[in-house]
């Protein structure tokens, strides 16, 4: 075994631990994107096969790259299926919820079900994922007019299909 080998193994090595740590986490992300249990560990998949490809670049910063990937891929989805009928999120994950008022957390999935793709990717993005407008909008090659009339529309049908929730949703603009 040479010095390339062993390198390889390496690469292999910290792309499974990677892997074994950080799926639960992109899982639920992807699952917000999505609203689907299933498309959100195909999602997870298809961005952990192409960070796999291009481990040799990525392997620094693994996560931006892989997030990125779930983004990306969760846009051209939306984009292809426009017109199609949206899936309704499901339970998923309880134990990310332990210690959260159970009413409040039914209410919220309930509001989230009825948001578009779009406007549940933006808010995931921005407030989940803690990006600023310009960032979502790179992410989702879109206007940042775009993202913060998303943002805004999205957060006041949340307050009309939940104003029990109307303490977390507060419009940043």
């Amino acid at each position: 075994m040479g010095p390339r080998h062993e390198r390889r193994e390496e690469q292999h090595a910290a792309f499974e631990a990677f892997v074994r740590a950080r799926t639960p986490a992109l899982t639920r992300t992807a699952y917000l994107l999505t609203g689907d249990a299933h498309l959100a560990e195909d999602l997870v998949q298809g961005a952990l096969v192409k960070a796999a490809e291009h481990w040799h670049r990525v392997e620094t910063s693994p996560e931006a790259y892989v997030r990125r990937t779930l983004y990306t891929q969760q846009v051209s989805v939306w984009r292809r299926r426009r017109g199609v009928r949206e899936h309704a999120l499901g339970a998923y994950d309880a134990a990310a919820a332990a210690g959260h008022d159970p009413d409040l957390r039914l209410s919220l999935v309930e509001a989230l079900r009825r948001l578009t793709t779009r406007q549940r990717t933006v808010l995931v993005l921005r407030f989940f994922e803690d990006l600023t407008e310009p960032q979502v909008a790179d992410v989702l090659g879109v206007s940042r007019g775009t993202v913060k009339s998303t943002t805004h529309h999205a957060l006041a049908r949340l307050r009309v299909l939940a104003p029990d929730l109307a303490d977390l949703v507060e419009d940043p603009a």
